[in-house]
């Protein structure tokens, strides 16, 4: 079953046939197209459901009156759009596309009571809560203490490790829909540095760039130079050597 909910949350809990049964179960909500470069929910309005990217990238941003905007966090395939959000009674930041974007609206209701019902799966959610807080402390770690290089590529190994976990890299290729205007709102850069950056990465042979496809040449490399650690990421931690 390649449902990527289910092939994310197994990452960390191993789930058997009930469990992957009631995640599936939550595709019955109601299912929406949007295209790219459109928001999914702005700031200040308030979020009825729970939101699960089937297909595409969406991003988490705040923006300043002056249309300044910064990128704080991806949706990618399988990811929830925060599963307690329609707690709050107005949205404190937006969610928009970068990509056309597929996702399912979950009704809080059904989603509180298949939590409730299965711990495994509740267990799992904990895990993925972890692992976005982790995420987001290393983008703070990023813009404050590492430099343009050390950035971009730090955000290439992680697309690439968050990728390969739901099946969706190819080798040491994934697709890359993010515009340098993009990766310039990610990483606190001006589209020109990105730029310049993007040229230096592809000159020491760490990387391509072509077509929308990201190929990294030299992994551990890129690793070094980004002095990345993965493990905010919990790699590590896969239901099946759990249940070992």
């Amino acid at each position: 079953m390649n449902y990527p909910l289910i092939v994310k949350l197994e990452q960390f809990e191993h789930l058997d046939d009930e469990e992957r049964s009631a995640l599936l179960a939550l595709t019955d909500g109601r299912m929406l197209h949007y295209e790219p470069r459109s928001d999914i929910i702005r700031e200040g309005e308030d979020p009825r459901v729970v939101r699960l990217v089937l297909s595409g990238w969406a991003c988490r941003y705040k923006q300043l009156p002056d249309g300044c905007r910064q990128i704080v966090a991806f949706f990618l395939p399988g990811d929830l759009c925060d599963h307690n959000v329609f707690v709050l009674s107005a949205m404190d930041h937006s969610i928009g596309t970068l990509t056309a974007v597929t996702l399912i609206e979950i009704a809080p209701a059904a989603f509180e009571a298949m939590m409730s019902a299965r711990p495994q799966v509740t267990r799992a959610l904990w895990w993925e809560s972890l692992v976005n807080a982790g995420t987001q402390r290393e983008w703070i770690l990023n813009l404050g203490g590492r430099d343009a290089l050390e950035r971009l590529a730090h955000l290439f190994c992680e697309l690439f490790h968050r990728l390969r976990g739901i099946g969706q890299t190819q080798d040491a290729s994934y697709d890359m829909p993010l515009t340098q205007s993009d990766l310039a709102e990610v990483t606190g850069l001006t589209p020109v540095h990105v730029n310049r950056t993007l040229q230096t990465l592809r000159q020491r042979g760490l990387l391509t760039l072509k077509g929308r496809r990201l190929t990294i040449l030299n992994r551990p490399g890129l690793e070094r130079l980004a002095l990345f650690n993965p493990n905010y990421l919990h790699l590590e931690r896969v239901g099946a050597r759990q249940d070992a």
